[in-house]
């Protein structure tokens, strides 16, 4: 059952679909799945405008559609970088930048 407000046969309720079979396809339960559906399709049309009210979160950054795969563990922070490093026992991390930390965690895990 797609988010209030879609219509059924719509683009979104199609995608509401998608996103739902896909998330049970990887394993996600039920409910899971269509928590996860209703989220992406209704920061959609907040992006759209198609919502009376739209949350920060909902409005910023790349949508999923433009993003075109990447996720944000893609691009980690210094902070993260020198977390991993912390971890596997990265001697000199804290006086690395964050390409000698990334540069560094590719010998160590390569």
């Amino acid at each position: 059952m797609p988010p209030r407000g879609i219509q059924k046969g719509s683009k979104q309720a199609r995608q509401y679909e998608h996103i739902k079979d896909s998330a049970t396809s990887r394993g996600a339960s039920e409910d899971r799945a269509e928590e996860l559906a209703a989220r992406t399709v209704n920061r959609e049309r907040a992006r759209a405008g198609q919502t009376r009210t739209a949350s920060p979160s909902s409005t910023s950054g790349s949508s999923s559609s433009r993003r075109g795969g990447q996720h944000s563990h893609d691009n980690p922070t210094k902070q993260d970088l020198y977390e991993q490093a912390r971890r596997v026992r990265i001697e000199g991390r804290s006086k690395m930048n964050k390409a000698q930390l990334k540069r560094a965690l590719g010998r160590k895990n390569g």
